[in-house]
């Protein structure tokens, strides 16, 4: 299998005349089309399973699948790629058929070639308007279901209105803000992330609202917070579900007045920023329980966007996958150019609860293991079964960043437990018993 040229467009012939076949590959790699032919329309659906095309240029009576079974099996695959008929039988019936049921256009044979060259040039126009701009450069789509929620991203980008994005874990949530930001009049300004659900409490207030020196113990300096770092342009709050009940108070408070008052300060310093959330837990339920509060929600819910799992978008996976697969060969320095068929096809048909990070991590796997350019299909099975092996419960991560805390937390202190206790807002006794829990010996940190 070839590996496409990204700079050329993509048609995909299928015809069952080889003579012809020839003729109109050699035409339309004249005109600059990187042309990838089949002789029939099952050899067609494999290919567009596994690659990516802009075009697809078929015969319409052919044997087994004709021209119309084989646009309706395009549209079950990618609703967005425009679809040319030729038939040397037309009929105005047959024309008039295909086009309401939604193909791009309809050629009679003999082909007159500048008919053909029309119609391919507003077919790829078609199919280069539905593709993100510059702004979403780094989102890596053909999904009708992604590219209509890029279209509401990119409408609503230019409004100050606040965005909560919703979505599994690993759905590229925090990729989605950064494009929304980018697209926005706020976009030479900073961009900051920060994960609700990755602190506690207190130091969470602290990184948000910044803290004025002496604040606590440890508080050396004064710190400006990232409301702040933000000014002008965007603040993303991911997980925002996660975030503590009586944080949840100060950040409503803040976003209504416009100002935030730093932890240990006096003083209110206004602010300028939008917001955009994320969270992977469904806050409808969270509001019905009381953990999360009915009037931040709808502050922060103003437009929400949904993203779709990668499974969901599984067009998606043979273009991210050859992508991811570039970046790590050119990132280690080794020779691996593509996956086999067999291998591309098991990526296609696998269940991905990680979504795009799970993929990412297959693909590293696969590129630091194979001996080979083309990766093999027992290369792919192997990382699949790794990663899904290593996907953690909730418990197991709650385990793992607790540990990563405390190590961080007494390093930071110098193996003062007294101090790590304070900025855990924990008392000396439970700090004990978490590092025992965790086998951690202040002794290790002084």
């Amino acid at each position: 299998m070839n590996e496409p040229n990204v700079d050329k467009p993509q048609l995909l012939l299928v015809d069952d005349d080889k003579s012809l076949l020839r003729l109109l590959t050699i035409r339309l790699e004249g005109e600059g089309y990187q042309v990838t032919a089949v002789e029939d329309g099952q050899s067609a659906l494999k290919k567009l399973q596994n690659d990516s095309y802009d075009v697809v240029l078929s015969d319409l009576r052919m044997p087994g699948l004709d021209g119309l079974s084989l646009f309706e099996e395009i549209m079950g695959i990618r609703k967005d790629i425009p679809v040319i008929l030729m038939t040397a039988h037309g009929t105005i019936a047959d024309a008039v058929s295909a086009t309401q049921r939604g193909v791009f256009g309809f050629l009679p044979k003999p082909v007159d070639h500048d008919e053909l060259r029309t119609l391919l040039q507003k077919a790829l126009s078609q199919s280069q308007a539905a593709q993100p701009g510059d702004w979403a450069k780094d989102i890596i789509t053909r999904s009708p279901d992604m590219l209509n929620v890029l279209d509401q991203a990119y409408r609503i980008a230019q409004r100050e209105v606040s965005v909560l994005i919703s979505g599994a874990s690993g759905t590229g949530k925090e990729l989605l803000a950064n494009a929304i930001h980018k697209a926005s009049n706020r976009n030479n300004k900073p961009f900051v992330a920060i994960n609700c659900g990755a602190l506690p409490e207190n130091l969470l207030e602290s990184e948000l609202f910044g803290h004025a020196k002496g604040a606590f113990t440890g508080a050396v300096s004064a710190h400006p917070g990232l409301f702040r770092e933000a000014d002008g342009g965007t603040l993303f709050l991911d997980e925002i579900g996660d975030m503590p009940m009586t944080l949840q108070v100060k950040l409503l408070r803040a976003l209504q007045e416009r100002q935030i008052r730093p932890v240990g300060s006096s003083k209110h310093v206004d602010i300028d920023v939008r917001i955009i959330s994320a969270t992977h837990k469904d806050l409808h339920k969270e509001m019905e329980e009381g953990t999360f509060r009915e009037d931040l929600y709808y502050r922060l819910n103003v437009v929400n966007l949904k993203l779709p799992s990668l499974k969901a978008r599984s067009e998606d996976i043979p273009l991210l996958a050859r992508s991811l697969l570039q970046q790590s060969a050119q990132r280690h320095g080794v020779n691996v150019s593509q996956f086999s068929d067999d291998a591309m096809q098991q990526l296609v048909t696998s269940s991905w609860p990680g979504n795009v990070r799970q993929l990412v991590n297959v693909v590293e796997q696969c590129v630091a293991l194979t001996q080979t350019p083309v990766i093999p299909l027992h290369l792919v099975e192997q990382a699949l079964s790794a990663t899904k092996q290593s996907w953690p419960t909730l418990t197991e991560a709650r385990d793992a960043f607790e540990q990563q805390y405390l190590f961080k937390l007494l390093k930071m202190t110098d193996g003062n437990v007294t101090r790590a206790a304070e900025l855990a807002g924990r008392n000396r006794t439970d700090m004990h018993k978490l590092m025992k829990k965790h086998e951690l010996d202040a002794a290790d940190f002084r």
